[in-house]
Parts: C-alpha cells; structure tokens; sequence
C-alpha cells in the first residue's frame, strides 16, 4: 500500500497526521501538488511537484495509484476514479469514500455548482476543526491496522 495525498487543498494538520502515520506504519506517503511543499527528512515521505492546470495532480495520482492504496483528498472526482481503480478514497475531514457514497457526492456537488453559479447559494464548507481532525486521524488508524503487512519470520 502506499498514500498518495492531493496535496494543494490538504490541511496541514492532516498533512502532519500523515507525516507520523508514514514513520510509524512505514508506508510510502507522495504528496502531489502544483506548488513546492515542505516534507520532513524521511525514507517513507516524498513531494511531487507537478505542472500548473486545471486538475493536473489529480491526473498524475489516477496515473499512478494502484488497487488497495490510499488517495487523500477532497476532490469528489478524484475519490471516484480512485474507487473506480479499487483504491481507498479519504477525505481530510475523516470520510471513507465508497462506491455507494462517491455517487452520491457527486450528484450533490454538481447541484451545489448549479446553484452556486445561479447565485442561489453562497458561501462553502465549513470550517475545519478538531472534530475533523480527529475522524480523519481514527479513520486513517483503522484503514492502515487493516493493511498492515503481516510480520515476517
């Protein structure tokens, strides 16, 4: 398994809740994003800076991304390729993407853009808090306990 985090938009406390999961787990972590990011000095933790453009990382981590990974984000569609490939889809504010759930947020989302661009609806997401950064530290707990490696002998 590896994590592959949709960097741009990505809080940095849930970037830093990644950072000690992938010391701790020793899985792989790649941020990808279209401006220089700080990671720590690690061998589990790595940066990629892609070109500038409309969903490029996006596309670089459906590139990349295999079944049973694990993609970080936000981005409705980006969580519906991942699952369309048999990955894990998160959001930084603690929800598990599903087949069943992705459908469902993204009819939601391209309502909220209609009535968004009709001015019917103003404003966005609530403020990240402590409550979020918890669900998503819990949910990322239990996706990595599920695939840990067994130990070898």
């Amino acid at each position: 398994m590896q994590i592959w985090v949709d960097a741009d938009a990505c809080p940095q406390v849930i970037k830093d809740i990644l950072f000690r999961a992938a010391e701790r787990t020793q899985v792989p972590t790649t941020l990808v994003a279209n401006t220089p990011l700080r990671t720590p000095a690690s061998s589990f933790v790595r940066s990629i800076r892609v070109g500038k453009g409309f969903d490029v990382a996006d596309h670089w981590i459906v590139q990349q991304v295999q079944p049973g990974d694990l993609v970080i984000t936000a981005d409705i569609p980006l969580a519906a390729e991942v699952i369309a490939r048999a990955a894990h889809a998160l959001d930084p504010r603690g929800e598990m993407y599903s087949e069943d759930n992705v459908r469902e947020r993204l009819a939601v989302r391209n309502l909220m853009q209609e009535l968004r661009s009709a001015g019917e609806i103003v404003g966005g997401p609530a403020p990240f808090g402590h409550a979020d950064r918890q669900r998503f530290a819990n949910q990322l707990d239990r996706l990595l306990g599920r695939h840990r490696p067994p130990p070898s002998r």
